[in-house]
């Protein structure tokens, strides 16, 4: 039987997978032209990256997982769970002192949540946020925005 990992290697490995999860899920949301198994990849490695920063991570690290998961199932349609992850990871994000990055993808992740969940009022209302907010973002934190925040039709 082999060698049980040590309890930094552990967290070394949650850590590794928390990362790579996330940079695929995040590059998955990003594409318009996703096929059905990217839709299923993109939605399970977008949990796992969450499983894994609640492992590890800090409180922003769980609160940026529940954003990439809301905005997964957001994108696949799924409201009541979209919303479920966006209202907790938007309270979180406001309720904290955050980059101005951070308060704007709260906004649009809470939009497009709503827009899936059928929340009319909602989406219009955060959507609008987002798009100030986005516009007021230093070029390179814009850009990174903009690849999520293109996604989401206005209301």
């Amino acid at each position: 039987m082999p060698e049980r990992p040590s309890a930094e290697e552990i967290r070394k490995w949650h850590r590794w997978f928390a990362v790579e999860c996330n940079n695929v899920a995040w590059t998955l949301a990003e594409r318009p032209d996703r096929s059905e198994a990217e839709d299923t990849e993109m939605l399970s490695v977008a949990h796992a990256s969450l499983h894994h920063w609640r492992q590890v991570g800090t409180e922003e690290n769980a609160a940026l997982g529940e954003m990439l998961v809301a905005q997964v199932y957001a994108l696949l349609g799924h409201g009541a769970p979209a919303m479920r992850y966006a209202v907790r990871m938007f309270d979180w994000v406001t309720a904290n002192r955050r980059p101005a990055w951070e308060v704007a993808f709260a906004h649009a992740v809470l939009a497009n949540a709503a827009r899936a969940a059928g929340k009319r009022a909602l989406y219009a209302e955060r959507y609008r946020s987002a798009a100030e907010l986005g516009a007021g973002l230093k070029p390179e934190d814009k850009a990174i925005f903009g690849a999520t925040f293109r996604l989401i039709p206005p209301p």
